[in-house]
């Protein structure tokens, strides 16, 4: 078999053979990395349930040799693509709200952190919104462990914020799972591109719970620069 035809099976981001200056534990996690992506596309194109070890390895452009060196098997692959994801997504919300000064600016910066990331890396949003109901009850209840996490961090900003109303924590649980529900829709009605759309209804939505009708509508407008559906 020619070089010619082997690189042309090569993945973008697969190392090319031979020397490369790598140590073996950086290859390693190059490697884990590409599989990571390669569950996320495949569980993207395909589903959970419909989703090979082969497909995996297919799409990362790695050995089955590679892939159990590193996965014990499906699941396992899955179940550490969504904590990749998941982390990543958490990282960047409690980023987005460390820098605001106020609960509107954090629920805010907060969901459009969230929106945009579904909507420009829909495969990993649906790993971690969809085909999570399919992958059994360790991956429901990481991703339970990630909707309680947004949620602490919203009650966190609506305790310290003079304005907001005492509220319990479970309206911040409410909050938090009503907009996983309507991503979670938008995604298997493939309209992830419209996700930022939604900012403005959304931050609406949960501002009303804690500030009311009346501060919630001028700040949802003065911070996203539109008005809610409502309005």
């Amino acid at each position: 078999m020619s070089s010619t035809s082997s690189n042309e099976r090569r993945q973008p981001n697969q190392l090319r053979p031979g020397r490369h200056g790598l140590s073996r534990e950086a290859v390693a996690d190059h490697q884990r990395a590409r599989m990571l992506d390669a569950v996320s596309e495949v569980v993207s194109e395909k589903g959970y349930a419909a989703m090979t070890v082969e497909d995996v390895i297919a799409a990362a452009g790695v050995s089955r040799r590679t892939f159990y060196d590193q996965f014990k098997g499906k699941e396992a692959a899955y179940l550490a693509a969504f904590e990749a994801a998941g982390t990543e997504l958490i990282r960047r919300v409690r980023e987005a709200y460390a820098e605001s000064r106020s609960l509107a600016g954090g629920v805010v910066a907060c969901l459009r952190t969230f929106l945009e990331f579904s909507a420009q890396e829909p495969r990993y949003a649906e790993t971690c919104l969809v085909e999570v109901l399919a992958a059994g009850p360790q991956a429901i209840e990481r991703r339970d462990a990630v909707l309680r996490t947004l949620a602490e961090v919203l009650h966190e900003g609506a305790q310290r914020d003079m304005r907001s109303a005492p509220t319990p924590p479970i309206t911040a649980e409410w909050a938090i799972g009503g907009v996983y529900e309507v991503v979670y829709g938008r995604l298997i009605n493939g309209e992830a591109a419209e996700l930022p759309a939604l900012l403005p209804d959304l931050a609406y939505s949960i501002m009303l719970a804690y500030l009311g009708p009346d501060v919630a509508l001028d700040l949802t407008h003065r911070l996203t620069g539109a008005r809610p559906a409502v309005a």
